[in-house]
């Protein structure tokens, strides 16, 4: 039959394109001569010269004129080479005749859409073998890998909205399945591939693209594997032998280390030491970023006025994947990021989700964990108002106290796990806010009407169920503030962890758990850490060991006084002001406590120090899900 039409230079490109369509109508009758000539030059990739990616495009762009010739069932093995070809391996004129052969594919029948759809997709990231992986990664950390980056990905997405814009109500659907079907798995070395995916799922959705697609499947996707790699961390790779891990301590950011270690440095087991540790654990490492890539798109989202609609979507995924999973460690604080960027609509709707779920969800475990993210969530964030924080604080003591109230038994942390849960969110949240409350009038008198005192006066004993170092902090700041009737016993000493406090909590239990608790991803806590609370930051501010004559000095003009005109040593505040300037309370991290402080003195004799408020739980040994 001769030599293969593609090798004559005589040809013009509209012969040419007659040429193909002749070979491809051939191969429909059996003459396969010329067409598996065009499906080789096609196929080949590695080591192309200037006359070989000439030929190539030049075919390219003749098989798009011919494109209607082309038969699903004849020529597979062309439409194999056009769909195993990547992007990634060739230069922009390979590319822009490639994807304008997409176009043309995806126009013609509805049958090449999936497979057009699909083949880009898979353009999110680089090819993924070995060789090609290890090349990629290296390229990627030079000036031209992010050239040769924008290069791809612009293409991809500006097809994948030619495509969408053709066929607006199904590609979408489709490209959506296509995404999550193609989700690559959360173990891939080549972290850098993950989180170029999932930049690219986002980016279709802030993009031209997103006016087709919604987000909710595509988000709940990107949750879901955030999710994925925060339950594949284990504490132990941090924590090592260093750490009591028997024992539920501060926060992660004050450590209670063996005495022998901080003599040895002082410094070196504070919040920023386990920062730098995680930042030593790939997986951490890999989530840090994909969170970081998700706090970028919220903010985008913020800044074009669609972060209420995004936020019906994370709040619904927050409950489906995050609220019931007990191993999650770092990706709530989406959340608490998303709530930063606009607390009166995203954070009041996360309030009252959890307010509700708690009060009259029907799952104890899940209104376990709804309570435990109120209560962490109302203590840590430093942009929700004061005054908020009193209102939903009443809703949760008002919750307890008709429980207590209908019950005529004694002590029993299986059976009330649910109300001894409300108990220690009351006291955890005014562990860290009560002096913010009591510094302003209105919220002082609204706190003093609370119940408190009969619910931790019942017969079902909270004080001797809750988790022992948050019974004992909160015990000390309302004897220090005159506020509260508490048993004697209970303001005079310390408590023990007792086996009614074993029994509801302990290290590895849900009812321990606080899920904000200090972010020990790096770039994910340089995003939280302006509108963040540490228990550093509160018990600065309060601590009298730490106050020096300068600032006794400073304080003594000024005094709240209780309901009945006991005076309650308080931070400078304008009375009339229901907002609590939380900046005040900033300080710097040298100044942060490093060790605990030893209240063993005030504590009936006993040795067992509860120095510290609680830290998140260990999960690695804690049921993974409802």
């Amino acid at each position: 039959m001769g030599a293969p039409v593609m090798y004559e230079p005589s040809f013009t490109d509209s012969e040419l394109e007659e040429q193909i369509r002749n070979a491809l109508k051939a191969a429909v009758e059996g003459d396969c001569d010329y067409y598996n000539e065009l499906v080789a030059v096609i196929c080949r990739k590695e080591h192309l010269v200037t006359e070989q990616v000439a030929l190539l495009v030049t075919c390219l762009k003749a098989v798009t004129g011919a494109v209607r010739c082309i038969d699903i069932t004849h020529h597979r093995s062309l439409l194999g080479a056009i769909f195993g070809m990547s992007l990634w391996d060739y230069g922009t004129d390979v590319m822009d005749a490639l994807v304008e052969l997409l176009v043309h594919l995806a126009s013609s029948r509805g049958e090449y859409i999936d497979l057009c759809l699909e083949m880009l997709v898979i353009n999110f990231m680089p090819p993924t073998s070995p060789a090609s992986a290890s090349y990629f990664a290296d390229l990627f950390k030079q000036s031209r890998g992010l050239t040769k980056k924008n290069q791809v990905l612009d293409r991809v997405h500006s097809t994948l909205l030619k495509i969408a814009r053709m066929s607006p109500v199904h590609s979408p659907r489709k490209l959506e399945k296509t995404i999550i079907d193609s989700m690559p798995n959360t173990k891939m070395k080549e972290h850098v591939f993950i989180e170029m995916y999932v930049e690219n799922t986002l980016r279709l959705l802030t993009g031209r693209i997103g006016e087709f697609m919604g987000s909710s499947t595509l988000l709940f996707a990107v949750v879901d594997c955030l999710r994925d790699l925060d339950v594949e961390i284990d504490w132990n790779d941090i924590l090592k032998d260093d750490f009591h891990k028997g024992k539920s301590d501060l926060e992660l950011e004050t450590f209670e280390v063996p005495m022998d270690h901080i003599q040895q440095d002082y410094n070196e087991f504070d919040w920023e030491s386990l920062i730098q540790r995680f930042s030593g654990v790939d997986v951490a490492r890999k989530l840090d970023n994909l969170m970081v890539l998700v706090f970028e798109h919220l903010k985008t989202c913020s800044e074009s006025g669609h972060l209420v609609q995004v936020f019906e979507t994370l709040l619904q995924s927050f409950q489906i994947t995050i609220l019931t999973a007990y191993k999650s460690k770092f990706c709530q604080f989406i959340m608490f990021y998303a709530c930063s960027l606009d607390p009166e609509n995203c954070g009041n709707k996360f309030v009252s989700v959890l307010v509700n779920i708690f009060v009259s969800g029907f799952n104890a475990e899940l209104r376990m964990s709804a309570v435990s993210y109120l209560a962490s969530y109302l203590a840590r964030a430093k942009f929700v108002d004061i005054s908020l924080i009193a209102t939903i604080l009443e809703s949760v003591v008002n919750w307890c106290y008709v429980y207590c109230k209908e019950q005529v038994g004694d002590i029993n942390p299986k059976a009330h796990k649910v109300f001894y849960a409300g108990c220690q969110a009351t006291m955890y949240i005014l562990c860290f806010r009560m002096r913010q409350m009591l510094a302003v009038p209105r919220l002082k008198l609204q706190l003093l009407h609370m119940r408190i005192d009969d619910i931790l006066g019942h017969p079902l004993k909270p004080l001797q169920v809750c988790l022992p170092s948050i019974v004992e902090e909160f015990l000390r700041l309302a004897k220090d503030n005159h506020i509260f009737s508490l048993p004697q016993i209970f303001a005079d000493h310390g408590l023990l962890e007792s086996e009614h406090s074993r029994a509801f909590g302990g290290m590895d239990r849900l009812d321990v758990f606080f899920p904000f608790d200090p972010c020990l991803l790096l770039k994910c806590d340089r995003c939280i850490r302006p509108n963040y609370v540490s228990w550093s930051m509160v018990r600065t501010a309060y601590d009298e060991e730490g106050t020096s004559d300068e600032d006794e000095e400073d304080e003594e003009d000024i005094e709240v006084y209780d309901g009945i005109g006991i005076p309650i040593a308080g931070r400078a505040r304008n009375s009339n002001e229901d907002a609590f300037d939380l900046d005040e309370f900033d300080v710097a991290l040298d100044k942060m406590s490093i060790t605990p402080r030893d209240t063993s003195h005030n504590s009936g004799g006993n040795v067992q120090r509860f120095m510290q408020m609680p830290s998140k739980i260990r999960p690695s040994t804690s049921p993974e899900s409802l």
